[in-house]
């Protein structure tokens, strides 16, 4: 029943950031850019929410991780 009422929508194709830029390396001291990336509860955002390939979403798990490490980005909320 409920599928009857729903509408049907065409979802916009989710593109990766750092290859519409054109980036070949996430850097971990841009910590303004990788906060993008993180939840408020500091948890990383998983690829199929942020649209990000699989390249680059290994580069910047590596790379928050960096940063938490070396204190620009935090490991949990306050």
């Amino acid at each position: 029943m409920d599928n009857q009422f729903r509408k049907r929508r065409k979802r916009r194709p989710k593109v990766c950031h750092y290859c519409v830029d054109k980036i070949v390396h996430v850097d971990y001291k841009e910590s303004e850019k990788l906060r993008r990336y993180i939840t408020d509860r500091g948890k990383i955002v998983p690829r199929r929410v942020t649209g990000t390939c699989a390249k680059h979403q290994r580069q910047l798990t590596l790379a928050i991780k960096r940063a938490r490490f070396l204190a620009l980005l935090p490991f949990t909320s306050d």
